[in-house]
């Protein structure tokens, strides 16, 4: 079995071989304290041996479940917010038809994401398009209290009930949420709903291997077995034992760090795939919120190729030289479209007929590659062998592993997210909540100045 691989020769070569060789000997001291856990944030390292501590009953549990779901409803809409749902739709999106919303597919129902915004246009059109849908929900909060979750919760628990009655409603919703605390466990109880817990010792950013994700997976079709498998095998050869020069974690830790202590403070993941957007997604959250504190932290942005080459290729070619390029590279394609014959050829792509398709996007990535290294960018590639279960279990626990590695290489706690509830505090001193009257005191002399 193939696993995916990661080239940083295009990276290392902008760096002095004595910074990669110190921050070689950090990404090992890093990957130490973790396993360890003695680094910051010790008390949220649950992810770190997740795969391999996933029991058969564990997975058998959420595949009974979804099987549920999948029979009673055409439609599932997962309520949550940032690692609530972004490990889910991410690997839903990288598996899926391109068009499979636009398909009347019999056998998998339609899963919709919600409870991610305040938008009060999304809720309605929502609501909307669900009146003549047999829908059911996956609430996914830690405290049930999150105002985009919880609201998007209220709004779907009634109207489920209203068109489906208690008894069916009782069956198509499923709490992901904390073992004993919180609004959404007690909802839970109360209503008797099927429910898993969400780990004490797992951030969200860090949860797609839990319920968290793999009940949502599950519910759309795809082979949670394979998806794990795909982590374990990255768990296995990742490990603080495993020699650097084997070990892609470590080995992506040190490069990004060794880049960033060079003044590269931007980070672009690419792919030249539109299923990997959602990947992005995930990515970009999974590095922001570890790495993002304590005034430092590579900024992570993402774009998708070869689309962005005409609106960001330019700035990225010959923008500031603040930036470090990630590239995904898929090796074998899902589907095969050659490119066809033209009698008139006013386009002048004769040339190309009887090729492949993928061979064209191939090249255009090479060519990206080496005209950005020309440019100035350092380049490192992720190569995937393929977008399936196994492999994108394997993307998201290497990705997990080197975040956990950097984060410790930098100094920082990578397992909180302290800075999440300023915005929070604002906003609900603003609305004017129970218990916030000194803090909406303040923001309005405030703004009132």
């Amino acid at each position: 079995m193939k696993k995916i691989s990661l080239d940083i020769t295009n990276a290392k070569s902008f760096v002095k071989d004595e910074v990669f060789a110190e921050m070689q000997q950090k990404a090992k001291e890093a990957q130490k304290s973790l396993e360890a856990g003695t680094c910051p944030g010790n008390d949220f390292l649950g992810w770190l041996n997740l795969p391999t501590s996933i029991t058969d009953a564990d997975l058998q549990a959420i595949k009974d479940c979804a099987a549920v779901l999948r029979k009673e409803c055409d439609t599932i809409v997962v309520a949550g917010i940032g690692g609530s749902y972004l490990g889910a739709r991410a690997v839903i999106e990288a598996l899926s038809n391109s068009l499979q919303w636009l398909k009347n597919d019999n056998n998998n129902p339609t899963i919709l994401f919600a409870g991610n915004s305040i938008s009060e246009d999304y809720l309605a059109e929502l609501t909307e398009y669900l009146k003549d849908r047999k829908f059911g929900v996956v609430n996914i909060s830690k405290s049930g209290t999150t105002t985009e979750t919880a609201l998007t919760f209220r709004l779907l628990k009634k109207q489920c009930e209203d068109q489906r009655g208690k008894e069916v409603a009782r069956k198509v919703i499923v709490a992901i949420t904390d073992a004993k605390r919180g609004a959404a466990r007690v909802t839970a109880d109360k209503e008797g709903y099927t429910s898993f817990v969400i780990p004490d010792n797992v951030g969200g950013r860090f949860s797609v291997l839990t319920p968290v994700g793999l009940l949502p997976i599950a519910c759309a079709g795809f082979d949670i077995d394979e998806l794990v498998e795909g982590a374990r095998d990255i768990e296995k050869s990742t490990g603080a034992d495993v020699p650097f020069e084997e070990n892609i974690s470590e080995q992506y830790a040190a490069i990004r760090n060794a880049l960033y202590s060079k003044g590269k403070k931007v980070e672009i993941l690419a792919d030249f795939q539109p299923k990997l957007h959602y990947i992005a997604e995930w990515w970009k959250q999974l590095y922001g919120e570890s790495e993002g504190k304590d005034n430092k932290g590579i900024f992570p942005a993402s774009v998708d190729f070869t689309t962005d080459l005409h609106s960001m290729g330019q700035w990225i070619q010959e923008g500031e030289r603040s930036i470090f390029e990630t590239v995904l590279s898929v090796e074998e394609t899902n589907h095969r479209v050659l490119f066809p014959h033209d009698e008139e050829n006013l386009d002048g792509l004769n040339f190309l007929e009887g090729r492949r398709v993928d061979e064209v996007n191939k090249m255009a990535e090479l060519g990206t590659r080496l005209a950005h290294v020309d440019g100035g960018v350092p380049n490192i590639r992720v190569i995937v062998p393929k977008l399936s279960e196994r492999y994108i279990g394997q993307l998201i626990y290497f990705f997990e592993r080197a975040c956990g590695i950097s984060g410790n290489i930098l100094g920082v706690n990578a397992f909180n997210q302290p800075g999440v509830e300023a915005y929070k505090k604002n906003m609900f001193a603003l609305l004017n909540k129970p218990g916030y009257e000194k803090e909406s005191e303040a923001i309005r002399a405030r703004i009132a100045e």
